[in-house]
């Protein structure tokens, strides 16, 4: 009888190796081996021509201690992700929460308006538009007809004053992504019956059950969309390239990201992009722990 568990019971470890192999396959040679590649490359001078050569910690002090535009890069990394992270979180938490509420078919549509703008194609050519630097852009005609400029039309995504607040902007209108939905999966799932169970040992309003009962309920989405916001928070780049140029007035929209392209796609010193790239690595994931620390200790 023993023997005939233990059969069944590895002939289902077994289909499970081979169900999952493709996926174990992909992730090492696309996420894990690149990963490991970088911090190899990190420690050599390269530049694609030439093979490697062994520099030992050279790229890291250059990074720190001689390359100032890092450090301007560090600055505007970090007030973008500080501000933009935990906004764009707790705001797809909280459209997802109220949408949550609707009948099936209007929380479809919602949902769809709200997800759209972070798939649509060409989303960056809206706020060129709106950030136009004549009168003939939104911003521009709005303040004009306020009375507030009087003057020249500001040429917003030329000033350096302007380019962090409105990356800052565009990139909250962009959040409700893929944690979003998320969000509304896991809202999904929360048993009813526990609200039941709530209401008879003294919950007596939403907010007691949002901390009591669907929080701690949806854990494992709270994290995935707490890893997404972190990710897009830390990484940004592509906004900035497309708004604010490449490089940008000042370097004021200058990030870690826009400056791991630069040294990567642009001047092709693939040790030193790579020294950049594992200092991203780690801060998202140093970051992500912290988060996921937090979000532990709820309920």
């Amino acid at each position: 009888m023993f023997k005939k568990d233990l059969n069944k019971k590895t002939s289902i470890t077994r289909q499970g190796i081979i169900l999952m192999a493709p996926y174990f396959v992909l992730f090492f040679t696309f996420t894990v081996l690149p990963v490991l590649v970088s911090i190899v490359f990190s420690f050599t001078s390269f530049n694609m021509l030439q093979l490697p050569q062994f520099e030992g910690w050279g790229n890291y002090t250059r990074l720190f201690w001689e390359d100032e535009l890092f450090i301007i890069a560090i600055r505007n990394t970090i007030i973008f992700a500080v501000i933009t992270g935990p906004i764009s979180y707790l705001a797809c938490f909280l459209f997802a929460w109220v949408i949550n509420e609707l009948p099936r078919v209007p929380r479809a549509f919602m949902t769809l308006i709200f997800y759209a703008p972070s798939i649509s194609g060409n989303v960056y050519f809206i706020w060129q538009v709106i950030f136009s630097g004549d009168r003939y852009g939104y911003a521009n005609a709005l303040l004009t007809s306020l009375g507030l400029i009087t003057g020249n039309p500001i040429n917003f995504l030329l000033d350096e004053n302007y380019i962090l607040p409105i990356l800052i902007v565009v990139q909250l209108w962009l959040s409700l992504g893929t944690g979003f939905l998320a969000f509304i999966a896991g809202l999904q799932t929360v048993d009813k019956t526990l609200y039941e169970a709530g209401a008879i040992d003294g919950i007596s309003n939403r907010w007691q059950e949002l901390w009591h009962i669907t929080l701690p309920s949806m854990k494992p989405q709270l994290m995935f969309g707490a890893v997404m916001q972190v990710t897009a928070s830390f990484a940004m780049a592509e906004l900035s390239i497309q708004l604010a140029g490449f490089p940008s007035v000042q370097y004021a929209g200058h990030t870690i990201g826009t400056h791991l392209i630069d040294f990567g796609w642009v001047r092709f010193e693939m040790g030193y992009a790579s020294a950049i790239a594992v200092i991203l690595f780690i801060t998202m994931v140093g970051i992500n722990k912290l988060v996921q620390a937090g979000l532990r200790k709820i309920g």
